[in-house]
């Protein structure tokens, strides 16, 4: 018997609802005081391909998934068995071989599905979805529209699983109607209603006593937050002051946006659907300019029509934008729909030419609400646009937070002229020629500087931040240009002026290295004196913890270094760290091994052993382990593919 951990799964044809059940399912779990980590495999088109959704539940943390279930849910044949299409590896296999050996299987009786001859160790439950949906329907009158109901066969399929693993029904039946208010508060009634009848249907006709999975609620269980990636990242917009955000619709970003445009009356907030990617880029920097706290969202095809205007924010020195990259499957479009870290060379190289700019990856949602606050400060403080470094993994995956926080929580608007100040005129510097000296004007007239007073948008400051303005403020009106410029804004292409302006803002990178935490930075988990020293970012982080735990209790000391900021790279310290490792391996999902190149660039570390995953699947728990296993055994690394039979 195996109480309170425990993975289901449930599967049927794309645009069937299956997301509502899972998360449902997911829901009524946390309340009940358990932990769960949540995704969905989807294709991207809109209908009919197969998709599955894996809620895995456990008393303590659950970072990733695990490759087998315990109970499958199968609305159709494909969930089962496949579609008999040779020709389409992996999907025609189905999911039957994935069930753990005593585990459950809860399938439509209707989809004549014979399991003669098929695995003898399962608990298989053919249920009467649709028989049970009309009965439920009948008790309001409404039998003869059962097949208007039909996407209720998720609901069925969820009170079965119930049945088995002999969960409370209340606390599921409280969640489905959390779910449907107002006028649909009778639609969640029926809801409800027909998944009663599926648990007592499995309890009247099936013995489950001896089903070895179970799941009990904790008789007090603490408030958690339930979330998905996507909405962590809208919601420390809110928090930062988030005041404009700006979009093309694009698969996985779509959902921050839509998200944000249901929340914006209430939080000051305007958010644009633009015409492209272009114009979402370009509005956000302008208004950055006016001084309002911008961003926008997109995924790796919108990202690669913004390089442009993400060297315009760096020339003019604007205060951002923030910008969420969630990668996705590429190059191109790509696979819309799965699972890459392919872009972060693109992301630490976007534009053409040398200019300062801010790369951060999240590797869990804890960390996206930190790093996406934060990054609304240091685009104020250091003038600069910012890139988070997201992914679809982060985006859709469904968790448990103990408690939504920031460990750094203060609001820094940087410097900002406020028409008090002036700038010395001596602040712009050489001229064209090389020729000026302090107290002359670009024309190489003698100037008074004791009466002298104007405002210097790009005045050459001891640190390279020159105080900000916007529109209104008196005093403060400057020239912004994207030639190279000096210091009042007006276009130059003299050689002094040149290297102090590029040297102003290229600084500013020192300024930001010394100044973010070093947590925000990287982070080694584990024993220092580890025999084996694995080297990953972002949303790999939760599967790597969680199978270094695994590791640790076979005996095996590896440890995990986390690389967390990207530009400026903490090229010191990490490298330190790998110096002194006894062997070291690389995870990333991508073909090439794009943070292990970053750190040969800047560490001169060359690491060869590399465990790359480009299937278009993030790494399960299990894959994780074999992976690492193996190479703490003295195998050499090799790229992972998603497990199939």
């Amino acid at each position: 018997m195996q109480k309170n951990q425990l993975t289901w799964m449930i599967g049927e044809p794309q645009g069937s609802g299956i997301n509502a059940s899972a998360e449902v399912f997911a829901k009524a779990c946390s309340r009940a005081g358990l932990r769960i980590y949540a995704n969905i495999e989807y294709h991207s088109n809109i209908m009919g391909k197969h998709s599955f959704y894996r809620v895995r539940v456990g008393d303590e943390d659950v970072r990733s998934y695990r490759d087998k279930t315990d109970i499958l849910v199968a609305l159709d044949h494909e969930t089962l068995a496949g579609d008999g299409d040779h020709r389409r590896w992996p999907t025609h296999y189905g999911h039957l071989h994935e069930v753990n050996e005593g585990g459950g299987v809860i399938y439509d009786g209707e989809i004549g599905f014979d399991i003669a001859g098929g695995r003898t160790d399962l608990h298989f439950r053919a249920v009467p979805f649709m028989e049970l949906i009309k009965k439920a329907l009948e008790e309001v009158g409404k039998g003869e529209q059962a097949r208007r109901y039909e996407v209720m066969k998720n609901t069925v399929g969820l009170g079965a699983s119930l049945a088995l693993c002999d969960y409370p029904f209340d606390l599921v039946a409280e969640v489905i109607r959390s779910q449907f208010k107002g006028k649909r508060s009778e639609v969640g009634e029926l809801n409800v209603r027909a998944a009663r009848l599926a648990f007592e249907y499995v309890k009247e006709h099936f013995d489950t006593s001896k089903f070895p999975y179970t799941l009990k609620p904790y008789p007090e269980p603490k408030a958690r937050i339930v979330a998905k990636g996507y909405e962590i990242h809208a919601i420390a917009k809110l928090k930062a002051g988030c005041a404009f955000q700006t979009y093309y619709p694009i698969s996985p970003a779509t959902d921050e946006s839509v998200f944000l445009e249901r929340q914006q009356r209430d939080y000051n907030l305007l958010v644009v659907q633009c015409e492209d990617e272009i114009s979402s880029i370009n509005m956000a920097v302008g208004a950055a300019h006016m001084g309002v706290r911008a961003s926008t969202a997109t995924s790796g095809p919108g990202f690669a029509l913004m390089v442009e205007g993400i060297g315009f924010a760096s020339i003019t020195e604007a205060p951002g934008p923030v910008l969420i990259l969630y990668q996705r499957g590429g190059p191109s479009t790509g696979m819309p729909t799965r699972q890459e870290q392919g872009d972060l060379q693109f992301a630490l190289h976007p534009a053409q030419g040398d200019f300062p700019h801010l790369v951060i990856a999240p590797g869990d949602l804890r960390e996206c609400y930190q790093d996406t606050f934060s990054a609304f400060n240091w685009a104020e403080r250091y003038q600069m646009p910012i890139i988070v470094l997201s992914d679809k993994k982060l985006a859709s995956v469904y968790t448990t937070i103990d408690k939504l926080e920031l460990m750094y929580d203060q609001i820094d608007r940087g410097e900002i002229f406020t028409g008090s100040e002036w700038t010395p005129v001596a602040a712009k510097g050489p001229n064209d020629q090389g020729t000026q000296a302090p107290g002359h004007n670009g024309n190489g007239h003698k100037l008074d500087l004791a009466n002298v007073k104007e405002y210097l948008r790009y005045a050459l400051t001891d640190d390279g931040i020159s105080p900000r303005s916007r529109p209104g403020v008196k005093g403060g009106r400057f020239w912004a240009t994207t030639d190279e410029h000096d210091p009042d804004g007006h276009i130059t292409e003299g050689v002094e002026m040149r290297m102090a302006m590029m040297e102003k803002r290229m600084g500013k990178l020192a300024l930001v290295a010394k100044a973010i935490p070093r947590d925000q930075q990287y982070f080694l988990h584990g024993p220092k004196d580890a025999e084996l020293t694995v080297l990953a970012w972002g949303s790999t982080k939760g599967t790597v913890l969680d199978a270094l735990k695994v590791l640790e209790a076979q005996g095996k000391r590896i440890n995990y270094l986390q690389c967390r900021l990207m530009k400026p790279f903490p090229a010191e310290a990490v490298g330190r760290i790998l110096r002194e490792a006894k062997r070291i391996v690389s995870v990333e999902e991508n073909y090439s091994g794009q943070l292990a190149q970053l750190v040969q660039e800047h560490t001169g570390v060359m690491i060869t052993e590399r465990a790359n995953k480009f299937d278009g699947r993030p790494f399960s728990e299990d894959e994780m382990v074999r992976a690492l296993s193996r190479v703490y055994d003295g195998a050499k690394a090799e790229p992972v593919v998603t497990h199939v039979r």
